[in-house]
């Protein structure tokens, strides 16, 4: 616990509707108990939002408003920067905390102290805050997560927990409870802009990292309808993103010794049937379709690396034979030289 009892760090990195962030705060400002405290780290630059929570009169609730536009990325390593206490919770500024989410949590880490996250029960709700049922979500639930984590407490790691998560990733990130050291030691990376929180949970798996789950829903987690616009901008720079994860981490798991995780990010299947049922919303964009079929379909491994032009003193390989002496060049090692073998089901 931090030196002024605090033990959750509830931050909410922040840009967008102010009505949503409003909400927010005040289901983190319902939670019982005096072991929190809630920090909102604005990095837009909405009108009245400083005085509104200047009128708040509650020492629990620190506001402070970026210099600049951090984006996404940035505004999440500056949320795990500014925190405190042992753990601390990234919420997203249009979700809500029901009464009940810090007593889970506690709960679950009274069971597993040393887990690196916990993920308790979410109930989803659209725009106007309605329970709702999509696609992704009933397949979360019902496909991806295990089976285990519906009906009871669990605590899971390790390879099996790498394998579930890399076939589709059933967390809902705003809600989980993170260790705060376990984030520090492995940041959000700059170079992702969408799939980051999957990245860090990889990281901290490799590292010995532990999930606590608890199926009671405290939390609401608000998922936006898919416009036509929106699955036409979400299609090119997205998919070539998640692609690459997805090939890179490939590579780390299998040098890890996790050769089920490895093909699970290799094959990526999720990703790709997400992509898929984008395609009728971007129908309209021929680039757009491209994109999206191109990541359904693409191969299931990088390609191997071009080989590097014969040297002024070497003669080509594909010329012919060599001369006696003339040493052969190196192999191409590494995961993208090996071969692909037969592919789990």
């Amino acid at each position: 616990m931090s030196g002024d009892g605090v033990r959750f760090d509830v931050t909410i990195p922040y840009y967008g509707d102010v009505a949503l962030l409003r909400a927010a705060v005040r289901s983190v400002q319902a939670q019982d108990g005096d072991d929190w405290r809630l920090t909102v780290v604005d990095d837009g630059r909405e009108p009245g939002v400083p005085e509104w929570f200047a009128g708040l009169g509650d020492p629990r609730v620190h506001y402070l408003r970026n210099p600049e536009n951090l984006g996404v990325t940035g505004n999440f390593n500056r949320c795990v920067e500014l925190a405190r206490a042992p753990h601390v919770v990234l919420m997203g500024c249009d979700d809500l905390m029901l009464p009940g989410y810090l007593r889970t949590v506690r709960r679950a880490l009274r069971r597993s102290p040393g887990a690196a996250m916990v993920q308790p029960g979410v109930q989803v709700v659209d725009g106007d805050g309605r329970p709702c049922r999509t696609l992704t979500d009933t397949a979360k639930k019902r496909l991806y997560a295990p089976g285990r984590v519906r009906r009871a407490a669990a605590l899971l790691g390790g390879e099996d927990l790498a394998v579930s998560l890399l076939r589709g990733n059933w967390l809902y990130f705003p809600s989980v409870c993170w260790r705060t050291d376990a984030l520090r030691a492995h940041p959000f990376r700059a170079d992702l802009g969408v799939i980051q929180d999957l990245a860090v949970v990889v990281e901290l798996l490799l590292d010995g990292g532990r999930l606590a789950t608890d199926p009671e829903v405290c939390f609401r987690y608000r998922r936006h309808a898919e416009s036509a616009s929106a699955a036409q901008a979400a299609t090119g720079a997205r998919f070539d993103e998640a692609r690459g994860f997805f090939l890179d981490a490939s590579a780390r798991l299998l040098a890890h010794g996790w050769p089920r995780a490895a093909r699970a990010a290799r094959h990526h299947w999720s990703s790709r049937l997400h992509a898929l049922t984008l395609l009728p919303a971007a129908a309209s964009s021929r680039p757009a379709a491209e994109a999206l079929l191109r990541h359904a379909f693409a191969p299931r491994r990088a390609p191997l690396p071009a080989a590097p032009p014969p040297r002024a003193d070497e003669p080509d390989p594909a010329a012919g034979p060599r001369e006696s002496g003339t040493p052969s060049p190196e192999p191409v090692t590494g995961p993208a030289a090996e071969p692909s073998g037969r592919d789990a089901p």
